[in-house]
């Protein structure tokens, strides 16, 4: 295998990933335009304002769906993206139309049954709750959005929170997108204090480097140095992490998936999703140079 960690992720990012992630790379690392990445994304956003077609790779429903809205979002801000304003408010009217009364929308819809899927996406994910609401109301956040759901949707957030924090690391790591751009720096913070010491009770949070399974880790969590969330971690399980993102790449090139997607191409097309992430982070900490 290449010790060249850059420049065999862009070969295989080059022959194995999809559009969409060849766009975001040549956007993050050679100075192209992020008009490509939005072009790019408009392939999967439906007439009706949200995105679908397998946007998040496990499931190929073509119609709407909120976690594939979120994948649009996340990939705007990635992309650093100041083109996104109509793509974006489409989106917030279609999410208007699937939130329960408090605001809150579910990961998915029971038309996703009619389509190939991984066998995590079941009925679990039609439950409104801050796994997506948070995530989604946090990105709009900081991308200076403003929409009626938004409003709808941060004070349900809040209602939740409220209750207790999600005992799960999906949820959580919405929870905290959440927390680190919602207008109320005074709540979000007074929350936030409490983040460090409830991360060890969640269920699929992966602390320990050293195991290879599936799970929420705190480079996920802590994507960069300068990351909001970059205090919670002490620098040797940063370390620890970097060292087993950097083992985990594969001899292609690309970086492996630990659960079962729907189909070959769904498989390659996450390969892609991951590598580029791996990129992204071992470039921020300076384990690799683009």
């Amino acid at each position: 295998m290449s010790d060249d960690i850059f420049g065999s992720a862009r070969d295989f990012l080059l022959r194995e990933g999809r559009l969409l992630e060849r766009r975001l790379f040549a956007t993050l690392f050679e100075g192209a335009s992020a008009d490509g990445v939005v072009d790019s994304l408009r392939g999967y956003q439906n007439p009706d304002g949200g995105f679908g077609h397998g946007l998040e790779p496990d499931k190929r429903c073509p119609a709407s769906l909120p976690i594939d809205v979120e994948t649009a979002f996340q990939t705007l801000v990635t992309a650093g993206s100041p083109a996104g304003g109509q793509m974006v408010s489409r989106a917030c009217d279609w999410l208007a139309t699937v939130a329960a009364p408090d605001g809150l929308v579910p990961l998915s819809l029971p038309v996703m049954e009619g389509y190939p899927r991984a066998g995590h996406w079941s009925d679990w994910t039609y439950a409104p709750g801050l796994n997506p609401t948070a995530g989604l109301a946090g990105l709009l956040h900081r991308m200076g959005v403003e929409h009626p759901w938004l409003t709808r949707a941060t004070e349900g957030c809040w209602a939740e929170l409220e209750k207790g924090f999600p005992k799960d690391a999906h949820a959580m790591s919405e929870t905290m997108v959440f927390l680190e751009h919602v207008p109320d720096r005074d709540r979000a913070e007074s929350a936030a204090e409490r983040v460090g010491a409830w991360l060890p009770e969640l269920s699929w949070y992966r602390a320990d480097p050293a195991d290879p399974g599936y799970g929420v880790t705190p480079l996920h969590l802590a994507p960069t140095p300068e990351s909001h969330w970059r205090r919670l971690f002490p620098d040797d399980v940063i370390e620890g992490h970097l060292d087993r993102l950097t083992k985990d790449r594969q001899p292609d090139g690309g970086w492996a998936i630990t659960w079962e997607p729907p189909g070959a191409a769904a498989t390659l097309e996450y390969r892609g999703v991951e590598t580029l992430r791996a990129l992204q982070v071992l470039t921020a900490y300076g384990r690799c140079e683009g």
